[in-house]
């Protein structure tokens, strides 16, 4: 019997650290055979004791492979002039791609057969293999990091008081049967490699930026910094009927938390590119990757019919008493705005799924924002044409009388104390005032 090496068989004299990687690679690849006791060019130098052999082997497959292959490997004792060689025959597996412990699944971790050598597999090998395993349900996959973390997910479970263990993971779908993470468990993790890009123009067009940011981390930690960010520049009018005053703010929350949670959870995280949210001074617009489902179309939303892309992430939110089972979430959208005149829209291509949410307080606007610098607005307070905004107003204040309070703002802009901090919050995230003291002592400066 001659021994050569080829795309399907690997010579080895003695048993190496180096042996798991062939084995890694005929299982991920079209299969092989391993002897050993034969030297790279064919000669038979056989093995002392074939049964120990093969028990080291067995052992180290075992304690050093993922996910198990000890299945797909027989061993066998061939003896070749009355020499005893170790024959490990080794199949393609079911579970690819297989990897060391140790590493995980990256290319210093997952190996291939190329030509007659092993080779580590490159990232888009990885994702075919995980493809042509695991399906087609990219929350169902198995992640590619399975180094993840889980800080923010379980504050995020306890301040709702759901458990947020192994038993829980596993259910929830962020472990697969294998025990290995999900991309489901990547989305939920510190390591979350997705990204929410809010941008904030002046006017109704993207020619000038006013703000932006980029939010990352765990898709439960942009959630919660994202509607932050969105609330504090959800600005409040006040109108006056009689004696009534009225605050109104500029979009209607319970629509903003809808079409942002309709953001997370439908959008088709296979695609790279960031959610993004644009703010101009009439409308929001939310635009999340990936359009409708197949045999879905708008008027089928419309009418109340949801079929969720990311089922286990849905399922996630409910537990979390984020969204209910039912997709009523369109349906809450379009009942926020019906006493108004202008009412939300909805647009989608092939890959994009856009909602759009007017500014209801943008009809109080002078003139065309399109060509105007500065918006300006008629309050039914100060009825002005040269009315600064509130934060201007605020600045201009801080500056003239070197330092301000809470209430000040309050009496100044005649505005809810809530609304008042949430204005100087915003000039101190934007570096424009300085916050001091703390509680009752607290009072702000202008930056220098």
């Amino acid at each position: 019997m001659q021994f050569r090496e080829s795309e399907r068989v690997e010579l080895k004299e003695i048993v190496t650290d180096n042996i798991k990687k062939e084995i890694i690679a005929f299982a991920n690849c079209d299969g092989g055979k391993l002897y050993v006791g034969v030297k790279d060019d064919g000669t038979v130098i056989g093995v002392d004791n074939p049964d120990s052999v093969s028990l080291q082997i067995s052992n180290m497959v075992r304690d050093t492979i993922k996910p198990d292959i000890t299945m797909f490997m027989h061993y066998e004792t061939i003896k070749i002039n009355n020499k005893e060689i170790v024959a490990i025959d080794i199949q393609r597996g079911t579970d690819r791609p297989y990897y060391l412990t140790k590493k995980g699944i990256r290319p210093e971790g997952v190996y291939v057969r190329q030509g007659y050598s092993t080779v580590p597999a490159t990232d888009s090998a990885i994702r075919r293999m995980i493809k042509e395993t695991d399906g087609d349900c990219f929350e169902t996959m198995r992640s590619l990091n399975q180094n993840l973390t889980f800080e923010i997910a379980k504050n995020e479970f306890d301040l709702r008081k759901v458990e947020f263990g192994l038993n829980q993971m596993q259910t929830l779908k962020l472990i697969d049967q294998d025990g290995l993470y999900t991309n489901l468990g990547l989305l939920l993790s510190d390591q979350c490699i997705h990204t929410i890009k809010v941008a904030i123009f002046q006017g109704i067009d993207q020619m000038v930026f006013k703000d932006r940011r980029e939010f990352s981390g765990s898709i439960l930690k942009q959630m919660n910094e994202v509607y932050d960010f969105i609330d504090l520049h959800n600005q409040t009018r006040a109108t006056i009927e009689k004696l009534l005053r009225i605050d109104v703010r500029d979009y209607p929350e319970v629509a903003v938390r809808e079409a942002f949670l309709n953001t997370l959870v439908h959008r088709d995280y296979s695609f790279s590119s960031s959610t993004l949210i644009s703010i101009y001074a009439d409308r929001i617009e939310f635009i999340s990757i990936g359009g409708l489902m197949p045999g879905i179309d708008l008027e089928d939303i419309m009418a109340g019919l949801s079929i969720c892309r990311n089922q286990n992430l849905a399922n996630v939110f409910y537990r979390l008493h984020l969204i209910e089972a039912y997709g009523t979430g369109i349906r809450k959208i379009m009942k926020a705005y019906e006493d108004n005149e202008e009412k939300p829209k909805i647009e989608t291509t092939q890959n994009v799924f856009k909602i759009i949410l007017p500014n209801i307080n943008a009809k109080y606007e002078i003139g065309s924002i399109a060509n105007s610098n500065k918006i300006k607005t008629i309050n039914p307070i100060i009825d002005d044409e040269n009315y600064l905004n509130d934060e201007e107003k605020v600045l201009e204040y801080a500056k003239s009388h070197g330092v301000l309070t809470k209430n000040d703002v309050t009496k100044l802009l005649k505005v809810s104390a809530s609304t008042a901090t949430r204005i100087l919050q915003r000039l101190v995230k934007e570096n424009q005032l300085k916050q001091n003291g703390k509680a009752r002592n607290t009072h702000y400066t202008v930056m220098k």
